[in-house]
């Protein structure tokens, strides 16, 4: 046989078997539920059905006409508040109005193997890859229209920075490998300080922004850092500090685990009932387009969600290599799921002053970025999740944005975060799309302060007085001994 014919029969065989492979990554699975069935506070989940391929369902993001906008829930209008920006992902509004926005895309990085290779390729697809612009910009409506007329680039030169916080004239921004504080009064349209670090940060990983939130009394930043891979793939070792939220002390400039087992840890904020802090986490992929879902939950203080042994509770993941700690067994069950694969980003909860209407008055507004790996898509909307008085979720996801996603499988942006504009509206960033969406109820009038839930304290134990102490009038344990 010539060396032409075996070259032949070589492509033709590698040709094959890329065949084959497309194939068999392209067919992935397809869901079985729909997302509000994943969605809630008892959410439905399948077994699960580990995959060696991912599901690939890649929306092909072809922007907005000129004419067009998403299409906003009864009673709530939409506008553009800015647009012609370079992939818009955070937001942050300073207390005298001005709105900042961090442009940025992840961290260049070599190596991954095939693996790597192949997300590479997935993330550019979906219009994620590329070089990163390494800014935050200042927008700012200065005659009121709802429509930012100055726009100035802030900070310069960062290094895919996401997270960003103020607080004491200080703006505090996160790289992917560290927090900065900058020396900042409010009005300011450049910063030309030298910052100071906060903390270092792990760098790069798969999970790569690193999203602040500062607590109410000033003294503490919360940083929220996402795992490097899907479940511990490359060994415990390299997750270190990853998959938790940190708290800083400012003043002291120490720091603390203040919880753990959170794969993706997103959006972050407090809680206007409790003063509890709550985040977004989006979960693991390839057990099916039905698991796992992504969640809203609470973060108290030493709190584990379980990545990547457990997810939702006590559902324990058979492919994750790493022993099981010991402490696997306090896993804290999340307190709302937003369905799988959605991507939950920005997370804000309702506040005095907003503008969305009654029905809107009372609960949390997520942005779901979009699914990859699901068939058929999920997420490329906001939505809204209602709360009760005592401050917990309940119901079904309600739509606030939808349209993004289009009926032949490509997307006209993906909304990417949240956050209130002073006037009172709903700041939406629509990354591939580079615009920010303005939403505000047609005729709402500006909301009260949500009231704080205060429960009444326990009275001190001011001595010891062993097995046979009673406790006076009120003692249940003694009468019903006595009965």
């Amino acid at each position: 046989m010539s060396i032409l014919k075996k070259l032949g029969i070589a492509l033709l065989v590698v040709i094959a078997l890329l065949a084959i492979a497309f194939f068999v990554v392209s067919r992935g699975d397809t869901a079985t539920l729909g997302v509000d069935e994943v969605s809630g506070t008892d959410p439905t989940l399948e077994d699960p059905d580990a995959e060696t391929f991912p599901t690939v369902a890649i929306a092909d993001p072809v922007g907005w006409a000129d004419d067009e906008a998403p299409i906003a829930a009864e009673g709530l209008e939409v506008n553009r508040f800015a647009t012609g920006l370079d992939h818009p992902r955070t937001l942050y509004a300073l207390p005298n109005g001005d709105i900042l926005v961090s442009l940025t895309r992840s961290p260049n990085q070599e190596g991954g193997g095939i693996m790597g290779w192949i997300a590479n390729k997935l993330m550019t697809k979906a219009g994620a890859n590329g070089p990163s612009p390494n800014q935050i910009v200042l927008l700012r409506d200065e005659d009121g229209d709802g429509a930012a007329e100055t726009r100035k680039v802030l900070v310069d030169g960062l290094d895919s920075p996401s997270g960003i916080a103020w607080g004491n004239d200080t703006l505090y921004i996160a790289n992917h490998d560290e927090v900065l504080a900058f020396p900042y009064q409010l009005g300011g349209e450049l910063i030309t300080g030298e910052p100071s670090k906060v903390t270092d940060l792990a760098g790069g990983g798969g999970h790569w922004m690193r999203n602040l939130e500062l607590h109410p009394d000033g003294n503490r930043l919360y940083v929220a850092v996402g795992s490097d891979t899907n479940i511990g793939d490359k060994g415990m070792e390299a997750e270190e500090g990853r998959a938790l939220i940190w708290e800083i002390d400012l003043s002291s400039g120490s720091r603390r685990q203040f919880a753990g087992g959170l794969r993706n840890a997103n959006g972050l904020d407090i809680n206007p009932w409790s003063g509890e802090l709550w985040t977004t986490v989006n979960e693991r992929d390839m057990l099916g387009s039905d698991l796992v879902p992504d969640y809203m939950t609470n973060v108290p203080v030493g709190a584990h969600y379980g990545w990547p042994w457990v997810y939702w509770g006590d559902n324990y993941d058979r492919r994750v290599k790493a022993p099981v700690p010991d402490y696997i067994s306090y896993v804290r069950r999340p307190e709302y799921a937003l369905g799988p694969h959605v991507a939950a980003l920005g997370l804000v909860f309702s506040r005095e002053g907003a503008v969305m209407g009654e029905e809107f008055s009372s609960g949390a507004f997520i942005a779901r970025h979009g699914s990859w790996n699901r068939k058929p898509p999920s997420g490329y909307d906001v939505v809204y999740v209602a709360f009760d008085e005592r401050g917990n979720p309940q119901g079904k996801p309600i739509p606030v944005l939808t349209g993004f996603l289009k009926d032949d499988g490509d997307t006209r942006g993906r909304p990417t975060w949240v956050e209130w504009a002073a006037d009172g509206s709903l700041l939406v960033s629509d990354d591939t799309a580079g615009i920010i969406w303005r939403v505000k109820g047609t005729d709402a009038s500006p909301q009260g302060a949500i009231e704080r839930i205060a429960g009444r304290r326990l009275p001190p134990q001011r001595e010891l007085r062993g097995q046979n102490a009673t406790f006076g009038e009120d003692d249940y344990a003694r009468e019903v001994t006595a009965n």
